[in-house]
């Protein structure tokens, strides 16, 4: 792994990064390297946090999967059963299984983003919201909205963020690195993201779709702002150390320390396909979970977790108890093999390990 990791940098240009590793509840692969902050000439080190963007989303699911645990919500229920503001323009059978695997037919806020860091407003505004007409919308990816509304349904149900409670609840038992919003006594630690020029265009929209405001060039002044550590976007807004990641995805396998919050049983409903089709936006093969992507690839075929925009890859292959997170601070898009070399190794050396 460290040969891998290395080779990232001096074949194809890694500016800074992490990668780390459980299996069967143990770090087994914890590597740093390359510089933080391209400006400072900060270098990247043990402790260095890391925004994930949509690595973020399995997190939240976790959260969601906890409420279903406690008998306090199922993903068969409509949504408007806990936020009655919801059902308003013809939403009020959409379902939170529906809303996990992006088949909400709300990709984008029909009054903008003015208000982008601003829950309540978002939320406000999704609520009035009718589902978008097209029926290609109906297994779109929610890049940032999703967020929106499973963090208000948290916030329905049991009175806390989803923030506090995965802190609460999962960061602060496990002991992990990991944050939905950051603390701002922890923002010096954070990488700098970088996207070199060319690389955030307007993307592939279409009469279908909208641009998503985070992904869009100029989009780094965002990333990199107090306001957006601080705002604790659910769906884009974790923050965590690589070792962290891993650790979190390993206590999905089975128990880290001693500790394991979602049973077992959870997990397999969490992983459990609820949706597998073609991204209209992207024309790629998709499938999800109760928010967690599944394999449509190669790799383990019961792999689950989620990625992050620009590269970051987080999840867990429990038929090899291996759980992993990459995270790096220079975004691409489009092929990427820095994220691929570096599975592949892991793929390579987990078989060995169960032989």
């Amino acid at each position: 792994m460290a040969e891998a990791f290395e080779r990232n940098f001096t074949e194809r240009g890694e500016l800074g990064a992490a990668f780390a590793a459980y299996h069967r509840g143990r770090l087994v692969v914890d590597l740093w390297g390359g510089t933080a902050d391209p400006e400072t000439g900060r270098a990247w080190d043990r402790d260095t946090i890391h925004l994930m963007f949509s690595g973020t989303k399995g997190l939240t699911s976790a959260c969601i999967l906890l409420l279903v645990q406690r008998g306090q919500v199922s993903l068969d229920d409509p949504l408007s059963r806990y936020w009655p503001e919801f059902g308003a323009e013809g939403k009020e059978s959409i379902t939170i299984a529906e809303v996990l695997s992006h088949q909400a037919r709300l990709p984008w806020v029909d009054a903008g983003y003015a208000d982008l860091l601003e829950h309540d407003a978002m939320a406000a505004h999704l609520a009035a919201q009718a589902p978008a007409s097209d029926p290609r919308a109906g297994f779109m990816y929610h890049p940032v909205t999703w967020g929106w509304l499973l963090d208000e349904l948290v916030r329905r149900v049991d009175g806390r963020t989803v923030g506090r409670f995965f802190a609460d609840e999962f960061a602060v038992p496990l002991g992990l690195e990991v944050w939905i919003g950051l603390p701002e006594e922890l923002h010096w630690r954070v990488a700098t993201m970088v996207a070199p020029d060319g690389v955030l265009v307007d993307g592939p929209w279409t009469e279908l779709n909208r641009p998503n405001p985070l992904w869009v060039p100029g989009s780094e002044k965002i990333w990199n702002s107090a306001e957006y550590r601080n705002a604790g976007l659910a769906a884009v807004g974790g923050y965590a150390t690589a070792r962290g990641m891993a650790r979190f995805y390993a206590s999905l396998l089975g128990e880290v320390d001693g500790v394991r919050v979602l049973t077992p049983e959870t997990v397999e409903l969490g992983r459990h396909e609820i949706r597998r089709g073609v991204e209209p936006t992207w024309g790629s093969p998709m499938a999800y979970g109760a928010g967690f992507e599944l394999q449509t690839g190669d790799g383990p075929a019961d792999a689950f977790g989620h990625p992050g925009a620009g590269g970051s890859r987080h999840g867990a292959w429990p038929s090899r108890e291996t759980a992993y997170s990459y995270l790096m601070n220079e975004v691409r898009v489009g092929p990427d093999d820095r994220p691929l070399t570096l599975l592949d190794a892991l793929s390579r050396g987990s078989r060995a390990t169960d032989r």
